[in-house]
């Protein structure tokens, strides 16, 4: 039990440690977050029934309007890419995404290489399927800023 205590002591000490000296968590290791804030926010679609609908390079539906509002808050431009969720996942592993949307659910097999969101089935046209939103390994800043508003867009 002392070791338990000695061992989250000496967290909360590290963490505030960092936080004094300006690291905020969670973090980047790209920094996708601050490059997409006030700039281009690119995004994979692949056609999924009435949730992401492609007509041409138009990319509409609600999870790309729930795309659509998530750059708005981050003063981003939403620079679209449609594809097979096989490539899509592919340019989020080589840095050409900074997400992918589609038909997948928080149960993608896709996880392996990629990030994804918790599921969310209070996106209209999902028929309660946990639809979620891939993204690049580690871009944590990005998710955790992505599924709080999620969370309050689409709702849990």
């Amino acid at each position: 039990m002392a070791r338990a205590g000695a061992a989250l002591a000496a967290v909360v000490v590290a963490a505030t440690g960092l936080a004094g000296c300006g690291l905020r968590l969670p973090v980047d290791p790209d920094g996708t977050l601050d490059r997409v804030s006030g700039g281009e926010l690119r995004v994979g679609a692949s056609p999924s029934g009435d949730l992401v609908l492609i007509d041409g390079d138009e990319v509409s539906g609600p999870l790309p309007d729930l795309v659509e509002g998530f750059a708005e808050t981050r003063d981003a431009q939403v620079v679209w890419t449609v594809d097979s969720e096989e490539d899509l996942v592919d340019g989020l592993v080589d840095g050409r995404l900074d997400l992918a949307i589609g038909g997948m659910t928080a149960s993608t097999p896709w996880s392996a290489q990629v990030s994804v969101t918790r599921g969310y089935p209070g996106v209209p046209e999902s028929q309660g399927a946990d639809v979620a939103v891939l993204l690049p390994l580690g871009e944590n800043a990005l998710q955790a800023a992505l599924e709080t508003y999620l969370d309050r867009e689409a709702g849990r």
